[in-house]
């Protein structure tokens, strides 16, 4: 945990944007696999865990705007409890080093959830997206009296946790010193033979040995062309792209989010060195506009025309560059966005909603195909950490569609594509905290220039 005085500092500053009544935080429970007693690893509400600190299971916390005071509601451990978890340090100590120094029994919560809806006072809820915080809430609701999420809590969490403390980005730093070792590991073991799992199994290796975890389950994979690919069954063969989409977590629970490409087997081919240097040329071009006051949005779209520039010089698209782009010809190639805010979650606070989170009244999302997946477009400000994180990919299902349509033809070459229908896909990706002036590149340099990993998938 931070000194208490951070979180009394981050609740005192919570509560004086909101305009009366309670902010509502509760914390996650312990979530079952298969029976209630063998559970999936534990994870804290972010939003919990960013005004209160406290990673243990069953806690609530209330911030009384209108009274001043803060409570955690939770039970100390029972002897049952102690037998087969252990003892430690109690509820009340912990409370403690969170600055709260008002402890009660978890049964009070709903209580005083009853009580301050039946007194006609605000209950400021984030929303819920686990099962149990929605049925609580749905119990608690009844055809007089409702329970609804606030937007104004929303808004003033989103903005207060989207700029990072100076702890916070010594946090963001340690989860890098993980992620590096993570994707060092990746790269000296990718070999042709080896299945993804075993490659997967290393990076998992790294984190657990810096005394943490993953901060959020890793793409692993050499069928890169599929985003989001969880999938860790494929055999690696000598000339695969195998990309690593992953962070480490550190103890307070920030990550990292780094993605690396590595040739299978240690040597880039021509065809895929024409099409690394675009993205990289892209992800290095964009990178440079960040500083406060720029849209993101502004950011990707520049991203795209200098990729696009360069896939008209490999053959693969044509016409003006800035109409292929206006018209959203580059999305075939690249359909996701140029990145998303970094945290205490990988899509930090996605859960409060995109829309408040990375856009706001002046820019809002676009509807356009691969625009639309931009999580994040607003200006930037500083002390903000986004990622940056273009990509390249050949969807051969996507590829299928738009040409049976002819869609755009008049900026992509469809007969050239066959060449690439086996290519997979790269991505490449930085964290940067963007400063008073412009930006840093956060983290120790990871291998990514194409003389740098090939060098250190060939150690």
């Amino acid at each position: 945990m931070f000194s208490p005085e951070v979180y009394r500092q981050r609740r005192k500053a919570l509560a004086s944007t909101l305009s009366g009544g309670i902010a509502v935080f509760p914390g996650n429970r312990e979530s079952p696999m298969n029976y209630p007693a063998n559970a999936y690893p534990f994870r804290q509400d972010s939003s919990f865990l960013y005004y209160f600190g406290i990673q243990q299971p069953d806690l609530a916390g209330i911030i009384d705007i209108d009274e001043g005071t803060e409570t955690i509601f939770g039970n100390e451990p029972g002897m049952h409890e102690i037998i087969w978890i252990g003892s430690g340090r109690s509820l009340k100590e912990t409370c403690g080093d969170a600055g709260i120094d008002t402890l009660k029994p978890s049964d009070s919560f709903q209580e005083t959830l009853k009580g301050s809806l039946k007194g006609g006072r605000k209950v400021h809820l984030l929303p819920p997206y686990r099962e149990e915080h929605r049925a609580l809430f749905a119990a608690l609701s009844d055809a007089a009296l409702e329970l609804t999420v606030s937007q104004e809590l929303i808004r003033a969490v989103a903005a207060q946790r989207s700029v990072k403390q100076a702890e916070e980005i010594e946090e963001q730093e340690k989860a890098l010193g993980i992620t590096r070792h993570m994707h060092l590991a990746a790269m000296k073991t990718a070999r042709p033979g080896l299945f993804e799992y075993e490659v997967f199994a290393a990076v998992q290796n790294e984190a657990a040995a810096a005394g943490g975890r993953l901060g959020f389950p890793a793409i692993c994979t050499v069928k890169g062309q599929t985003l989001h690919n969880l999938s860790y069954n494929n055999q690696l063969k000598a000339g695969d792209l195998l990309i690593l989409d992953g962070g480490g977590e550190t103890a307070e629970r920030y990550t990292g989010d780094i993605t690396r490409v590595t040739p299978v087997g240690g040597t880039f081919s021509e065809k895929q060195k024409e099409i690394y240097q675009i993205v990289l040329k892209g992800k290095e071009e964009a990178t440079a506009l960040i500083k406060p006051g720029i849209p993101y949005r502004d950011v990707h779209l520049h991203a795209a025309k200098v990729m696009a520039e360069g896939l008209k010089s490999a053959g693969l698209m044509k016409g003006n560059t800035d109409d292929a782009v206006e018209q959203g010809a580059h999305a075939l190639f690249f359909p996701h966005g140029f990145g998303h805010l970094l945290g205490l979650d990988v899509h930090d606070m996605e859960s409060l909603g995109e829309d408040f989170v990375g856009y706001d009244t002046e820019i809002e999302r676009d509807s356009q195909f691969g625009l639309a997946y931009l999580r994040l477009g607003r200006r930037l400000k500083e002390n903000w950490v986004v990622t940056a994180e273009p990509g390249i990919y050949f969807i051969p299902e996507l590829i299928d569609q738009w040409q049976a349509k002819n869609h755009l033809a008049d900026f992509i070459h469809y007969e050239k594509l066959d060449e690439y229908r086996s290519f997979g896909g790269i991505r490449l990706e930085d964290n940067i905290l963007v400063t008073a002036e412009g930006y840093r590149v956060l983290g120790e340099p990871i291998p990514i220039t194409i003389s740098e990993v090939e060098a250190a998938a060939s150690t």
